[in-house]
């Protein structure tokens, strides 16, 4: 049957979006964003830190490279382990040759587990943001909106304990949300999230508690994505990656408006022995660019956010 016309008359219907957590906005007509030192673009590289748990429950979901045989999936288990035991260090000397800053965004987990761990990272002085509890505590739809304040507050109160950060970003697993979600982090003290990937620079988040900023990370870009997902090699990974900076650059000198690169890497993908030049390749290509600003997710979220409140 046809829908009814009294179907599409509802009160939030109206020209651009249908609800109020970011005002309709076209990237093209929007105010040029002017990035330090006369940058065209904003490079955030964020190197994933997981936990993902062997007994699994897989609700409401499988979280993405998650357990995929029966119980006990060793095989799965023990490569993402490989990601935190070697192949986080191989990324972290590549892009320390490179000078490229990353930011780790860590599941608090991590904290109670591999507490060395989380105090090299720290020690380093990067960024740190939370990434939930492990990957399969998934934010959803049908979570009770206690739990998953309580589940919130464990994460963030381990990782801003273990690390001595106030810890202000936030990336769900899997960028999986509840509707309640970006009104309990900034109740908790978050500033920004990178679940919402609708965009190619940040934009303002509406909350209860406040505003947010959205800091869309490129799912298209994630190297699990590419690779495991998509099933391209790493080289190819690494041309897309290339193309993408080249193309953000061209439409930056273009508008005269800065962009961001947004890159998400995961060090049992990208730091295997057999990956980890293409790593070097795209970090060697990044920063021979001369307009490029490779920062931490924080400084790139207040360097926007201080150009908002000045327009």
């Amino acid at each position: 049957m046809p829908v009814p016309p009294e179907h599409l008359l509802y009160p939030r219907r109206r020209y651009g979006m249908d609800h109020e957590r970011y005002s309709w906005s076209m990237l093209a007509e929007r105010a040029p964003v002017a990035w330090p030192h006369g940058a065209n673009l904003a490079v955030w590289v964020n190197v994933a830190v997981q936990f993902f748990p062997l007994n699994q429950s897989g609700v409401p979901f499988a979280p993405p490279g998650g357990m995929s045989t029966p119980y006990p999936d060793l095989r799965h288990f023990t490569l993402r382990d490989y990601g935190n035991r070697v192949g986080l260090f191989r990324c972290i000397d590549a892009l320390d040759a490179f000078g490229i800053r990353p930011t780790f965004s860590i599941n608090a987990a991590i904290a109670e587990r591999y507490p060395r761990l989380l105090e090299r990272l720290a020690g380093r002085g990067d960024e740190i943001l939370a990434s939930s509890w492990h990957m399969d505590t998934l934010h959803h739809g049908e979570m009770d909106i206690d739990e998953e304040a309580a589940l919130i507050d464990r994460a963030l109160r381990a990782l801003r304990e273990g690390t001595g950060q106030p810890v202000t970003g936030w990336l769900s697993p899997a960028g999986a949300q509840s509707r309640n979600t970006p009104d309990l982090l900034a109740a908790s003290g978050v500033r920004y999230m990178g679940d919402w990937l609708n965009d190619d620079l940040p934009y303002a988040f509406r909350t209860k508690s406040g505003e947010l900023t959205a800091l869309p990370l490129s799912l298209e870009l994630d190297d699990a994505f590419i690779i495991a997902n998509n099933l391209h090699s790493e080289w190819e990974y690494a041309e897309q990656i290339r193309d993408a900076c080249d193309y953000l650059l061209a439409e930056a000198e273009e508008t005269g408006g800065g962009r961001l690169l947004a890159l998400s890497v995961h060090p049992w993908v990208l730091g295997q022995p057999h990956r980890i030049a293409a790593f070097e390749a795209v970090l060697e290509h990044i920063a021979a660019q001369a307009c490029v600003w490779a920062a931490s997710a924080s400084e790139i979220v207040a360097a926007w956010t201080e150009q908002q409140a000045a327009a």
